[in-house]
């Protein structure tokens, strides 16, 4: 199979199309944030990629917390429209018709539109080219209770997720596996005399 060679490129897929909600539950901005990620399990920690013209860039380094939403596939064109429109110049609360709730761990209010809500705290703000990246500790998680099962457990595939790659939405598709299934012993089929 022949390759051809490119320059250095953001041509990373698929990634995560979040809404992310900084501010207060009176005055709140969402914007959609692709470039996010975990960085460590213990503490928990996550990461947000704003170009300093956006409007809540000024907001994030004032109020130093964040809540990132895990909108749905249904979410779609939410998400795009609150990825292209800025802030500054209309309520996408409003124009979206998107419903908050006040965050139990950060100031900031979460999406009850959406089924899953990561609290973050800002622990570090490091200016990389055209982006910031604001590291922060994720201090709380909410959790549509629909999806958990009846001992607990998040069934994260029954979310309806979508991911964002290099310009397009995709709904989220069949299961293939579990972690750790490549080296899981498999149970041998006992004979059972006939």
């Amino acid at each position: 199979m022949a390759k051809q060679h490119w320059k250095g490129s953001v041509l990373l897929a698929p990634i995560p199309p979040t809404l992310v909600i900084c501010g207060t539950m009176e005055h709140p901005n969402v914007l959609t944030i692709a470039w996010t990620g975990i960085l460590a399990t213990h503490p928990p920690m996550t990461y947000i990629s704003v170009r300093p013209e956006w409007y809540s860039h000024n907001i994030i380094c004032a109020q130093k917390e964040f809540v990132i939403n895990l909108p749905t596939s249904d979410m779609v064109q939410t998400v795009d429209f609150c990825g292209v429109c800025s802030g500054r110049d209309v309520n996408k609360f409003d124009h979206c018709h998107l419903r908050t709730a006040s965050a139990e761990s950060v100031h900031v209010p979460l999406l009850t539109d959406c089924p899953v809500n990561l609290e973050c705290r800002v622990v570090k703000t490091e200016s990389m080219g055209t982006h910031t990246i604001f590291t922060a500790e994720i201090v709380g998680v909410d959790v549509e209770e629909t999806y958990l099962d009846s001992k607990g457990k998040l069934n994260l595939q029954q979310c309806g997720l979508m991911a964002y790659a290099h310009g397009e939405y995709f709904a989220l598709g069949r299961k293939l596996g579990n972690f750790g299934d490549s080296v899981r012993r498999r149970k041998r089929k006992s004979l059972v005399p006939i």
